[in-house]
This record gives structure tokens, sequence and C-alpha cells, in this order.
């Protein structure tokens, strides 16, 4: 029991298509986030973070497993259902004298194992007086918005639930930021004074990239960004396609709170309907509309992030414990024209990582070796003091928390994204990233490559694959791949030419 007591706590709090371009310690342009910039400023943040798949499900396995899609079995949303008889994270922590405790968000479909206590949101939950299911497997509706409601549970179980004679693994799982952007009722006028920049990529052609034309995430198409569901723009009789999802979200409202909400967006339906707009007018209206919603649902989460700091250090734990802020992948605030993730390019690639770290780890400030999302299973099990099994794909990062950089680090990471056909239409790929460059392979009812010089074109707008002067490193780049997919056991590596 002694061993037990010193070994470190781990708080992990993981959001839902949060990016790093919404966190004010990654790119101030947009809008302050003071207390998830308070865990960079008190430790690490790492600029070169990725996941493996880009999706809510499949990015929530590989955190659980350390094993990327293939191999821990849940490729995507719409047909997946976790194993929860295989190992995890969860289970070996316990194995090593952890509590365990699961609050928020969950997506996996078949019900949490490996955890002692879990509370959690059926599929993608409201923000508005949300269910939750209970280990008795009953829901209960929780009065509140979601962001306070999913804190208050984790500070009671810090507080009062927990054995505190054992180490804990505590994992906050936020619905925000995830569309379609329902504010906190306090925070509906906030950042209406603001216009955000329109981003320069915000009217791509999409020329060379087959599969970048091909998507349904445009904020402009009133298919793929609906007007009623997304930006809130509601007259009675609206019809759109999402126009009843809409109404059974805001429904949950009781009727002093809905009364306060309607008046806000009718006052915002009203003037859009005077002005009239089309074309580059309307996708702009709508692109400014989305990025304001989403920065209040933000900005919640921050005050929240904020509350488990505070709990943290009121019960003496900061220096005992490993805090963890990351998303399940990043997201696009309008680049290229579009919201949503998927894709491999960076927005959606990349995620936001930083970490407090406990008394006497040494990593401070900013890292740039290259890391993933399989790699916190690993991470915490080594901190633990438990064995990592060998059939983790990450490796952990705790050399580069003691503040060490080992020379033989990754060089490259690899992407699999497999959903599809299904929403937003992105076509099943994979790929390798370097430093400095990207290959991509589309393939299913595709057969397409692109080729990114990062360090030339960061925006990924033009694909050299097959110009001249590329076939050195598109020979290597291609190489690397295949070293990557064997390395990892992915069976699509037999469909390499």
């Amino acid at each position: 029991m002694a061993a037990a007591a010193q070994r470190y706590n781990i708080v992990y709090i993981m959001t839902d298509d949060h990016t790093a371009q919404m966190m004010s310690c990654y790119d101030k342009s947009h809008i302050s986030t003071p207390n998830l910039d308070r865990i960079a400023r008190d430790g690490i943040r790492f600029v070169n973070s990725y996941v493996a798949n880009s999706l809510s499900g499949p990015s929530r396995a590989c955190m659980l497993t350390g094993k990327h899609s293939h191999n821990n079995g849940f490729t995507n949303n719409e047909h997946g259902i976790f194993d929860g008889s295989q190992q995890t994270m969860p289970k070996l922590l316990q194995k090593a004298g952890y509590e365990t405790a699961l609050i928020g968000k969950w997506h996996l479909i078949s019900q949490p194992t490996g955890f002692d206590y879990w509370n959690i949101i059926p599929g993608q939950g409201d923000y508005y007086n949300p269910d939750f299911i209970t280990m008795k497997n009953e829901t209960v509706r929780e009065k509140g918005y979601i962001t306070n409601i999913i804190t208050d549970k984790s500070i009671n179980w810090l507080e009062k639930q927990r054995d505190k004679s054992k180490p804990f693994a505590l994992f906050i799982h936020h619905k925000a930021c995830h569309r379609c952007w329902l504010p906190e009722l306090k925070y509906l006028r906030e950042y209406e004074d603001k216009t955000f920049k329109v981003p320069d990529t915000f009217y791509d052609d999409y020329k060379g990239r087959a599969a970048a034309a091909a998507q349904e995430m445009s904020i402009a198409s009133s298919h793929d960004m609906d007007i009623v569901y997304d930006d809130k723009i509601y007259t009675p009789g609206a019809a759109t396609r999402l126009t009843n999802s809409y109404l059974n979200m805001i429904g949950r409202m009781d009727s002093r709170d809905r009364a306060d909400y309607d008046c806000f967006y009718d006052s915002i339906t009203a003037d859009f309907k005077q002005r009239n707009l089309s074309g580059r007018e309307l996708a702009e209206f709508k692109y400014q509309r989305f990025m304001r919603d989403y920065a209040k649902v933000t900005k919640s989460l921050d005050d929240n992030v904020g509350r488990v700091l505070d709990e943290l250090k009121r019960l003496n734990l900061l220096d005992s414990t490993l805090v963890v802020y990351t998303s399940d992948q990043g997201f696009y605030m309008g680049e290229h024209g579009w919201f949503d993730k998927r894709f491999m390019y960076e927005e959606s690639l990349n995620t936001p990582l930083v970490m407090r770290l406990p008394a006497g780890f040494k990593g401070r400030g900013e890292i740039k070796e290259m890391v993933q999302n399989i790699d916190y299973a690993p991470t915490f099990l080594e901190l633990a003091g438990a064995p990592i099994p060998a059939d983790m794909d990450g490796v952990s990062l705790l050399p580069l928390l003691k503040g060490q950089h080992p020379k033989n680090w990754r060089k490259s990471i690899y992407y699999h994204f497999y959903e599809y056909p299904a929403e937003h239409s992105v076509k099943r790929h994979y790929g390798v990233r370097t430093d400095r460059w990207k290959l991509i392979h589309f393939y299913n009812d595709i057969d397409e490559w692109e080729l990114f010089d990062l360090k030339n074109d960061p925006h990924e707008l033009n694909n050299i694959y097959g110009q001249p002067g590329t076939e050195k490193i598109t020979k290597e780049l291609r190489k690397e791949l295949r070293r990557l997919q064997a390395q990892y056991r992915d069976p699509i590596e037999s469909q390499l030419k």
C-alpha cells in the first residue's frame, strides 16, 4: 500500500472537436482560453500532436487501447461496437492498483469496462438538460448545462466517491465542442461584437485534390452546414434537412431558459431575413455564426477546466497528479471552406495536447517530437509503474515529460480513416507524415495519391504527386508508408502496389 501511495494520479480531460486554433496557448488570433493555457504554462505543450484516425469513437478506442483502429477493432462510428472484453489501459491500471473513473462522453456503443465508476452520456449527448447512463444501466435526466454537469460529477467523485487510499485515474470526457455548438445561456451574447477573420483558404477550389472536392462538409453548402441546425436561423415552419433535430435539442430547455434562448436567436434570425444574403455574403455570415457559437461553447469549457484545476489544488493533489488536456481530434474552423474533421490534412490530423506535470518532472515549454493518441495508454501505464504490453502500437511519452529528447524518437506517423460512404463523404484514406512531407492515398471507390511539401505549402493546397522532381521523395515516402503498415500490422498493406 505504501508503494501505491507514491504513484502519480492521472486526470485526463478530453473534449470533442476542440482544435488547436481555438486555444490561445496555440493561437491567440481567435479567442482566449486562460484556464487551458494554465496547463501549458505550468507544464508542456506538444506542437506536433496527431491522431491515428480523425473521428470521435475511433479516436477514443485508440486512446484506451494504445492501438491503431485496425488493431482495436473500432474503425468507424457508423458501424462500430467497441469490444469491451479486450485489453485496455484502464483495465491494466486497475490491475496495477489504481482506481479508475470515467465521466461524460463514451461514444463506443458498448458499456464501459475497466472503470470502477462510470457515468456516461448516451451517444453524442445533449447540451441542455442532458441524459446520463448510470452503472445500473438507468438513464437519468439532469438539469443544467452539460459541461458544468460533467465537471460537477467529476469534482464530486474526487471529493466524496473515490478510495483515497489508492492512486486514481479520472477520465473527464466532455461533449463540448461538438456540433451544433449550443452555448451556455449566460454566454449567449458573448463574442457577438467580434468578427472572425475569414481564413485565407476559405474559398479553396480543391484543384488537384479530387477527394477534397467530393466532401460534404462545406460551410457555404445549405446541405452540409444547415442554416437552422448549425446557425440557429429558425422561423416556425422552417423545413431544412435537420430542423427537427434542432427543435428536439432546444426543446429540452425549460420555458424560462427557452424564452431567453429564443429572444436572442430570434433577433439574429430577423436581421438575417432582412438582409437577404446570398453567395459569398451568405457563406461568410454562416461562418461568423459558427465561429461565435463555437467560441461560446469553448468559453464554458475553459471555465470548467479551471474548476478542475482549482479543485485539485484545494485537495492538495496537483503535485502528485498528471493533468492531461486534449481533444479527440482537430477541427476545421473555415479552413478550405469547411467544418468537421476526418481528413488527414493538418487541421484535423493535429490535436491540442498540453500537460501539467507532477512535482519532480523536468519537462517544460514546447515539445516538438511527433506524438499520437496511441501513445497515451503506454504513457499512463509507465507512469503507474505498470508493464506496457508488447502489442501496443504507441510508445510512452514519459521520457519527454522528464525533459529528455531521445535521438531514436519516431520520425513519422501513420494515419488511416475508414468511415465512407457516410456522413460528410470523406473518402477512405491512409497516409504518412514526416516533419516536412505528407503522402496520402485515397482508395476504395477512388485511387488518388496526394503529396504535400509542408514547408513550402503549409495549407496543403498544391498536390505535387507525380510532378517532375518528386520521384525521389515519393519513393522514400512510399517505402516509409509500407514500413509503418507492416510495423502496425495494417492489412491494407497488401493492397499497395
